[in-house]
């Protein structure tokens, strides 16, 4: 496989009117864990059908593992690994039965297979539960058996769509803990759709942001997260601000001082850097500090700057689900 594992040009994909995908342009590198994220019905899945050779593209070109989507999709296919949001498992299956047949269809000897099986079990964590019935499965184990299926020909290229919706949040721990594994001592390139900040953020070496079918931004976390703006250390206090705004806007790395009400805002480009200095200086002026946080700015800033509206986050998933 070539340096860069995935790339698409302008690729779309319509369904009638409606342009789900509506020409995005990306390169993800080999090796590398790719972030693709969006709310529900911003282009995610589609995109990932596409790569795939699932659907076919409206328009655009894209190469997988360096072979041609259009024109090479068995090559592609044979190269590439793919857990979707569905998992099709069958319930009257056992977990060993599954990754069988997945083994077989691929090409494997029953050797082979038997060997593979041996180290997934042990990779994604499902243990004895392998000989037990798919439908006795939580949803937590179901996820990892699916991913230990797309995993089972070892691909060059793995496809995760939104792997962890729907699970409680050890369930989706774990889960890191696998991609994780995957990506630093496989090397696999990982393609990871999600809507979640946190997945994005603790995962992707580079973010791609999607929205209403179109890419609005693309980088490392970090990177992201600087475009929006400074570090902020809030200060709630009682007593003169005026003689602390003065204070603090002299302490070297602080970029800006606000004072709103018995609270006092310091910008900084390294917030982590400037809260300790910021904290003496309060000390030394006729102020009591009632509360002193640092706030950096999130992908969920970085996305409602670019549309105006904003990602759920893991803890608002949760506790959705908890209320369904």
């Amino acid at each position: 496989m070539s340096a860069t594992a995935i790339i698409a040009t302008g690729l779309r994909r319509s369904f009638d009117a409606n342009e789900a995908v509506a020409g995005v342009d990306l390169a993800v590198g080999a090796g590398e864990i790719y972030g693709f994220l969006g709310p529900n019905g911003a282009g995610k899945s589609t995109m990932v059908r596409m790569l795939c050779t699932l659907l076919r593209p409206s328009g655009g070109s894209a190469s997988v593992a360096g072979y041609d989507l259009i024109r090479q999709p068995e090559q592609v296919r044979l190269r590439i690994g793919v857990a979707l949001q569905d998992a099709a498992l069958d319930p009257k299956q056992n977990g060993r039965e599954l990754l069988r047949l997945q083994g077989r269809l691929y090409g494997l000897d029953k050797a082979q297979v038997t060997q593979r099986i041996a180290e997934l079990a042990e990779l994604v964590d499902i243990g004895t539960a392998l000989d037990d019935r798919i439908g006795t499965y939580s949803g937590g184990m179901k996820r990892r058996l699916d991913l230990a299926a797309a995993l089972v020909h070892n691909p060059d290229v793995l496809f995760l769509d939104e792997p962890t919706t729907g699970l409680d949040p050890v369930s989706r721990v774990r889960v890191w803990d696998e991609v994780r594994h995957l990506n630093t001592d496989l090397g696999m390139t990982i393609f990871l759709t999600t809507q979640y900040l946190e997945e994005a953020d603790e995962l992707a070496d580079r973010v791609g942001i999607i929205d209403r079918g179109v890419l609005v931004a693309e980088g490392a976390p970090d990177e992201l997260k600087r475009r929006v703006g400074a570090d902020l250390i809030v200060a709630r206090v009682e007593g003169d601000t005026d003689e602390a705004r003065r204070v603090l806007g002299d302490i070297k790395g602080v970029s800006g001082v606000e004072v709103h009400g018995d609270e006092l805002t310091v910008s900084a480009a390294d917030g982590a850097a400037v809260v300790s200095p910021v904290a003496v200086a309060l000390s030394g002026c006729h102020v009591k500090v009632r509360e002193l946080t640092l706030r950096t700015p999130t992908l969920d800033d970085v996305f409602l700057e670019l549309t105006g509206n904003r990602i759920l986050r893991a803890e608002d998933a949760d506790e959705t689900a908890r209320a369904s």
